[in-house]
């Protein structure tokens, strides 16, 4: 490492003031620092990834711990090509998989299906999405490519680009399916309302 290198690692208190590209060029340079820096800005964000997708909470940690443990194991083929934040969720969604795979051969041998995972309680959601017990039931309802896109674009706040690196899709193909999962979600949480007047209607007619 020349001394050029070594004062761009250790700059700034934590990282704060370098993207995290540069952190990961520097954790490839041997910073135990930066690993710990990029530890900080997405541990909490990860782990809620996974908590959003399984029922169990440790499951979600140790499932986090294990996409931040194949980014250790991955250091030497990591390239700057893009976004290190769409690299991180590319590594967990490849994570989830595996997970969902391992599951799904231990429900063949046990003959017991697994529990099918929830997105998880939030406190809040962005604006256009209701919170609560009727929302994660219909985020559930989607197909699963399309809860993915809406899970990554509305809590892990990736854009269009992002989610399709994610994904391994075409940005127009997240973009058409963005919109019909959005629509499908605003018919599912207005049906029970709908219901409820339509029943109403026919009680005032009868």
């Amino acid at each position: 490492m020349n001394e050029t290198d070594d004062r761009a690692d250790h700059a700034g208190d934590g990282g704060e003031q370098r993207t995290d590209e540069q952190l990961m060029a520097a954790f490839q340079r041997g910073s135990a620092d930066a690993l710990q820096a990029l530890f900080g800005r997405y541990g909490q964000a990860v782990f809620g990834f996974f908590r959003r997708r399984v029922a169990d909470a440790a499951l979600a940690e140790e499932l986090a711990q294990e996409t931040f443990l194949a980014i250790v194991k991955a250091r030497g083929r990591y390239e700057a090509t893009a976004l290190f934040r769409s690299y991180l969720y590319g590594i967990a969604f490849r994570v989830l998989k595996a997970h969902r795979r391992k599951a799904l051969m231990r429900a063949m041998f046990t003959g017991k299906m697994p529990e099918r995972a929830e997105p998880a309680a939030e406190t809040s959601l962005e604006a256009g999405l209701l919170a609560g017990l009727a929302l994660r039931d219909a985020v559930g309802r989607l197909e699963r490519i399309d809860r993915e896109m809406v899970l990554l674009r509305e809590f892990e706040e990736l854009s269009y680009a992002e989610i399709a690196e994610v994904l391994g899709i075409p940005v127009n193909t997240v973009r058409s399916r963005l919109f019909r999962a959005r629509m499908a979600l605003r018919e599912l949480l207005t049906a029970p309302a709908a219901d409820v007047k339509e029943m109403r209607s026919a009680e005032g007619e009868a």
